[in-house]
């Protein structure tokens, strides 16, 4: 019998014995190192070795995580906390079939919102004063605003909203106000924003466009082999450098008088200094302040023979991608730009393509239950839908038959059809470095030029775990469920060679483009937010590898194989694996156990125990999981942050997973969860775990409390189910 085929408690032995066959392996200096020295540097060596030198030193350093099985817990107060959540989401599906959760930002949303109404002179609109409500809500007491919750005062968000309050009548003698100033002051003043905020400045009149990085319309006529290209950067930053160069090229203007103005905000000797630029210091990035020195030289005087045919060709690329989205890109920053780009072309404010970039805009509007007014940065029916739907179906496999009766089938059917009717059949922006029939999924309701492998792969985890559910073999017995059947079948298949396509070299994923990885666009000027470009992700590699698990694939496909041996290469030295798309390190840990064990990896793989060790090692005293977005910025709090059920479902399904659900840590986890939902089947969460850009943006999901949990519960009890059945004698 292999290691991973052993009867549940055997991970303990498994760990002892590769220790001990480690130790043996390996030179007896190398099996001799004091554990707790530095831990060894994973790059330039063989697999086999620094995954060995590893486990010599951090299994005796987790010896106190690794207890033997504990006894199986009662599933009651689990399995009436499935019930509960899962009427609590049956409640809200909406009548076509899908969910949506609100999807949370911090205050630029609300700020950039008012702006964009003062440049268009409509801050007489009903939904100003909420607005203004929300970011007086969210200031910090020491004055600034935080672009998540207990983070530090940022320039940006500090500096747009107290423009915006200032639009719309608060008087800089207020106290809200005169705290806000001391904090800018003390974050680095004006000058300290970044180069979106540099353009919202200049575009009301606050700061002069030579203050801005140079974005020349030009850059979209560049050709494809051309080494830097508009189809080099990130999705995301293409639907926004095309409105902005439109901006940069036409630089329109609303004046303000000086009282409306951010003019105290700068001190004498900001007045008399010239702009300090924007970018880092590195020899690319003082190259490429040189070609924005050269280009903003040529827009001076003249010389831009290129520019009409540029600004038409940024013209029509925009209008194209309008259809079949809600809005350019689907997002808020570039639905905004459009409205400005558009109406500098001279466009009337009343024109059809205005008026939809104000339709789009709005239908990102939410009005709270205070009163005040929330802009989302975009909707997520796709992404909610599909987790709903896998969370959902693994609670029909958790429990038995004589408790299924509470998750009606016919609603997961239901759900099953609407993501089916939104797979994306056309090319898009992909379709430039990658050849495939067009399949996948978008995150929003509609964006067909951007469907991305993030939302492909859930949406191929949860119709095959609906396949493997009840509800899914339920549909074999209908004339329809067959069809339904067929449908799932023929799209799972379409996504596989999609997502097989969009694999990128090195055997990782980005989310939206393959081979998104050109570095040097990161020291441009413009790069400052963060996300220029599109490289590949643990966590995205760990996704892709459950959906391709969940479909039958395994180890000794081409595809798996590469992107096994991506996420081995991209382990940290300390076990854990880096997440992209959640915060931070828990997410990635999961998200790769479950990948590399979706596939066939074992238990007792090294990669496995190193990233089991590390989330047992990370634990919280009370049972909990939580991490902070500073982990972006400060590698020591990796692992480290408030408690959230979020952060705790992903590292419980991450020790699931791994075989660990019998480990009193995992036991543990659960009750945890179980103690803090709430009556009506919810967790209370007010944490930003989601991320957008990576120090720059962070989102609160207002899902994520409520199927992560349910996920993570539901899976935990389908494992102590099948123990319970191997050995009653576990059983409390």
């Amino acid at each position: 019998m292999s290691l991973n085929e052993s009867e549940p408690g055997s991970a303990v032995d498994s760990l002892g014995l590769l220790s001990s066959a480690t130790a043996v392996a390996l030179p007896a200096h190398a099996a001799r190192r004091e554990y707790g020295a530095g831990l060894p540097q994973r790059s330039g060596r063989s697999h086999s070795e620094r995954d060995t030198e590893f486990l010599v030193k951090r299994l005796a350093a987790h010896k106190n995580h690794i207890e033997e099985p504990a006894r199986l817990l009662d599933l009651e107060p689990a399995l009436e906390a499935l019930q509960l959540t899962s009427n609590w989401l049956e409640s809200r599906q909406s009548a076509d079939g899908h969910w949506r959760g609100s999807l949370e930002g911090d205050t630029i949303l609300e700020s950039e919102y008012l702006l964009i109404l003062a440049w268009a002179d409509k801050l007489a609109g009903p939904l100003v004063a909420g607005a203004c409500q929300r970011i007086l809500n969210q200031q910090l007491p020491t004055g600034g605003w935080a672009i998540y919750p207990g983070g530090p005062v940022d320039s940006s968000a500090s500096v747009k909203a107290y423009l915006a309050l200032k639009l719309t009548g608060h008087q800089p003698s207020s106290e809200p106000l005169t705290r806000a100033r001391r904090a800018i002051t003390h974050a680095g003043g004006p000058w300290a924003v970044n180069s979106f905020t540099r353009f919202y400045l200049a575009l009301l009149g606050q700061m002069p466009y030579s203050a801005c990085p140079a974005v020349p319309p030009e850059m979209v006529l560049l050709p494809s082999w051309f080494p830097i290209n508009l189809q080099r950067v990130s999705a995301w930053s293409r639907t926004m450098i095309v409105p902005l160069s439109l901006i940069w090229a036409f630089k329109p203007v609303r004046n303000f008088s000086m009282i409306d103005g951010i003019g105290e905000l700068f001190s004498p000797h900001d007045r008399l200094k010239s702009p300090p630029p924007t970018g880092g210091n590195g020899g690319w990035a003082r190259f490429f302040r040189g070609v924005d020195h050269l280009v903003k030289l040529c827009d001076a005087i003249g010389v831009r023979p290129l520019r009409s045919r540029a600004v038409a060709e940024c013209r029509r690329w925009m209008l194209e991608r309008f259809e079949g989205s809600d809005g350019l890109g689907a997002i808020f920053p570039p639905i905004v730009w459009s409205i400005v780009a558009l109406r500098a072309m001279g466009c009337d404010d009343d024109s059809a393509e205005v008026q939809e970039c104000w339709r789009q805009l709005a239908g990102l509007i939410e009005v709270e239950s205070d009163g005040s007014t929330r802009v989302e940065p975009c909707r997520s029916p796709v992404w909610d839908t599909a987790i709903t739907l896998r969370s959902l179906s693994d609670v029909s496999n958790a429990v038995s038959s004589d408790r299924s009766n509470h998750n009606d089938p016919a609603d997961l059917d239901q759900a099953v059809d609407w993501l089916l009717d939104r797979e994306v059949h056309t090319s898009g922006d992909w379709s430039q470095r990658a050849t495939a029939l067009p399949s996948g999924w978008c995150f929003e309701y509609s964006n067909r030029f951007y469907p991305d492998v993030d939302d492909t792969a859930m949406v191929v985890i949860g119709l095959a775990t609906w396949q493997q559910s009840a509800s899914g073999l339920a549909a074999h017995t209908t004339p329809a469920g067959l069809l339904r059947a067929g449908r799932v079948q023929a799209a799972t298949l379409r996504a596989q060679q999609w997502l097989e396509a969009l694999q990128n070299s090195d055997g990782g994923w980005g989310a939206f483009d393959r081979d998104n990885n050109c570095e040097l666009l990161c020291k441009v000027p413009f790069a400052d937010h963060n996300a220029m470009i599109d490289p590949s992700s643990p966590d995205l590699a760990g996704r892709v590898l459950e959906a391709f698990g969940k479909i039958g694939l395994r180890l000794g496909h081409a595809a798996v194989d590469r992107a096994c041996e991506y996420l081995r290469r991209s382990q940290e030295a300390d076990g854990s694996w880096f997440g992209r798309w959640g915060i931070n390190y828990i997410y990635g840990t999961w998200q790769a156990i479950e990948g590399l064990r979706a596939v066939g990896v074992a238990t007792d793989d090294p990669a496995i125990l190193a990233g089991v060790c590390w989330l047992e090692s990370h634990q919280q005293s009370d049972g909990s999981w939580g991490e902070s977005p500073a982990s972006y910025s400060d590698p020591e709090m990796a692992g480290r942050g408030t408690p959230t059920a979020s952060q705790t479902a992903w590292a419980v399904a991450g020790l699931v997973a791994a075989g660990r659900h019998h480990s009193r840590t995992a036991q543990r986890g659960v009750q945890w969860l179980i103690s803090r939902q709430s009556a009506d089947g919810a967790w209370e969460e007010q944490e930003f775990t989601g991320t957008g850009f990576p120090k720059v943006f962070y989102l609160r999901y207002h899902y994520y409390p409520i199927y992560f949990p349910l996920m993570a519960l539901a899976r935990f009890c389908s494992a102590e189910a099948v123990v319970a059945q191997m050995h009653p004698e576990r059983v409390v």
